[in-house]
């Protein structure tokens, strides 16, 4: 017995131990958290809370400069970052090393503070490639519409967070906040997880007369620091404001983590008004997910029985015979109870319609818009799509940022898109680049690109190699390289593209032969042109190709052809200066002739007089001396 005892006391030691080393270790754990403050070039810390907000430097690209906040609840920031439409329609933040996990991504508008600028622009908001929001004229005259707020997964280690130009004034960003929250938080069924984003249409403290975040609560950071707008009444003389003090059980608890505090406010019926109904706008033809908060906070409410009600959603049933004391638990317990519903119209209405004893009760609203997160396109193409925007030096005004193909209302200028059902991905099958000013060079990342049927880049400024790696690129039916500065020769692998219909390399500085499968093709009707190449051959309508030759053996000969004319002038100036010499001489010559021939002739003479006296001496003969 005594043995039993200790095993029993060592087994309570041991699990006290674990629990306790699991508390700490979970009080220890924070969630992921950044705080973006847009334009700043400093990290800096803003009142009340003392939140750290980091600069923005090499997140995205736009203009920094001081801001104007439009609403109290804005964050105590002095810079923002707008994005002018000369720098493209689409621009983004990509964060990296995001840890994978459930977020609440908030991001607040700014004014920007110059003179005669639009100060009220309107744009679209999208997260990972899904369009959450787009402004309405007026949001910076609204608190609850100052900022934006979705609930998404992020599962690749980045976050991108993208703002749309709508041709209305330039998107002006004054802070982003990317919060980590409970993967459990907010289920709505089971297509909730990695396919549905939960954007915050509104959320609502009642009876609060003043409007709160969760910090400002005291609210568990897992809960995402929440906006609560404060509503004291739903219609005047409808209904009244009642708070207490007393604590609230089962309030901050997993997954949601709710601060204690919004349960401790509520409006409820009168005796002349004893129903309650909230009605707000909403878009049209969408799914809502219905959060309702709720404690029996009424003193008059002793227990259970004492206040049924039946929740209603535009007139339809959601919740009957509803008890907040019995269903809570007790009295100052938190309840909460979520719906999802199909809204046709452009209005929400909740209504409490009281069954047994008093009034209805409300505490606590919270509405979510239910999006279908968009599917993105092949990574790998979009890889490939950035490799060739910096190769060609894309204009900025092309605005290639984000996803090429989603948000499906704002997709990328160039590139054609087309979904693949069976792997619920987009991919790109055209570029059409054609006249837009592009230069830079077309790199080997574009056989990436598998699906393209369509090529066409022509009339830009684009140099170097025809890459060989397009010749894999086996769906291509057209490419238009025409009127650009290629050169080289024409990739062999060309001729493997047996759909290709349409060739056109005209207007180039290509050379060497034609690939003979390429020629081969024009009796298949299929459409090249190769004109306005000064050097290719080997097809008709082209010069004949002579030897083929290697270029090292092309260099030589141009070499050695250069020598020998080298050589040739030489000798030609050489014997152009002997020539010359020749030429004085013979002019010296001639100027000296008469002199010459009266020397000559007075030599003769003389040889002649010596020779008749010699004759006259023999004749005589020898002269005799004694």
């Amino acid at each position: 017995m005594v043995r039993l005892r200790g095993r029993i006391m060592l087994w309570l030691l041991a699990a006290f131990h674990l629990a306790l080393s699991t508390t700490i270790c979970l009080a220890k754990r924070a969630p992921w958290v950044m705080r973006i403050s847009c334009g700043s070039r400093v990290d800096i810390h803003s009142p009340p809370t003392n939140a750290l907000w980091y600069k923005d430097f090499a997140y995205t690209g736009g203009i920094p400069t001081n801001a104007t906040l439009p609403s109290y609840i804005s964050p105590r920031l002095k810079t923002l970052r707008y994005f002018p439409l000369s720098e493209g329609p689409n621009n983004c933040y990509n964060i990296r090393k995001v840890p994978k996990g459930h977020y609440s991504v908030r991001v607040f508008f700014g004014l920007v503070a110059l003179p005669n600028f639009d100060n009220e622009p309107l744009f679209d908001v999208s997260v990972e490639g899904t369009q959450i929001y787009s402004l309405k004229s007026g949001w910076s005259t609204h608190d609850d519409q100052v900022f934006t707020e979705a609930i998404v997964f992020l599962t690749d280690g980045t976050a991108s967070i993208c703002f749309h130009s709508t041709g209305r004034g330039d998107p002006a960003i004054l802070s982003i906040e990317i919060l980590q929250i409970d993967d459990r938080a907010y289920y709505v069924g089971p297509e909730w997880s990695h396919g549905v984003i939960l954007k915050t249409a509104r959320r609502l403290s009642c009876g609060n007369k003043r409007s709160k975040f969760d910090a400002d609560y005291s609210g568990d950071h897992w809960g995402g620091d929440r906006y609560w707008g404060s509503i004291t009444t739903f219609g005047l003389g409808s209904d009244q404001a009642i708070s207490t003090t007393r604590s609230i059980q089962l309030a901050s608890s997993a997954p949601n983590f709710y601060p204690e505090a919004l349960y401790q406010t509520a409006l409820i019926g009168t005796d002349t008004r004893p129903d309650l109904a909230f009605t707000m706008d909403v878009d049209p033809n969408r799914n809502y997910s219905i959060w309702l908060h709720f404690a029996e906070i009424d003193p008059s409410i002793a227990g259970v029985k004492q206040r049924i009600f039946d929740i209603l959603i535009n007139g339809v049933p959601a919740f009957e015979e509803v008890d907040v004391a019995r269903m809570s638990g007790d009295r100052y317990a938190a309840l909460v109870l979520n719906t999802t519903v199909a809204v046709n119209g452009r209005s929400l209405t909740i209504s409490l319609h009281p069954k047994e004893g008093s009034h209805a009760i409300i505490n606590a609203i919270e509405v979510f818009e239910v999006v279908t997160t968009e599917s993105k396109t092949l990574l790998e193409e979009v890889r490939a799509l950035q490799t060739l925007k910096d190769a060609l030096g894309l204009p900025l005004r092309f605005g290639w940022n984000g996803d090429p193909c989603v948000p499906q209302q704002h997709p990328w200028s160039g590139a054609d898109c087309h979904f693949d059902g069976a792997s619920s991905k987009w991919f790109i099958d055209g570029l059409g680049l054609d006249n837009q000013g592009v230069r830079g060079f077309l790199p080997n990342d574009i056989s990436k690109l598998q699906h393209l049927q369509n090529i066409n880049l022509s009339g830009n400024s684009i140099h170097g190699a025809i890459p060989s790696s397009i010749g894999t690129i086996a769906t291509l039916e057209v490419l238009d390289l025409s009127f650009n500065f290629f050169n080289g020769s024409i990739p062999m692998s060309l001729g493997q593209l047996t759909s290709l219909r349409r060739l056109n390399l005209n207007g180039n500085s290509l050379s060497g032969e034609v690939p003979a499968a390429l020629g081969g093709r024009l009796l298949h009707r299929a459409s090249f042109n190769f004109t306005d190449n000064a050097g290719l051959c080997g097809i008709p309508g082209l010069p004949p190709c002579g030897p083929h030759l290697s270029s090292r053996a092309i260099v030589g000969i141009a070499f050695g052809a250069t020598v020998a004319f080298v050589l040739m002038i030489i000798c030609s100036m050489c014997w152009w200066k002997r020539r010359q010499n020749i030429l004085r001489a013979q002019q010296i010559a001639a100027r000296g002739a008469p002199y010459a021939k009266s020397r000559t002739q007075l030599s003769h003479d003389i040889q002649m007089t010596r020779h008749g006296h010699a004759r006259t001496a023999a004749e005589n003969g020898p002269s005799l001396l004694l």
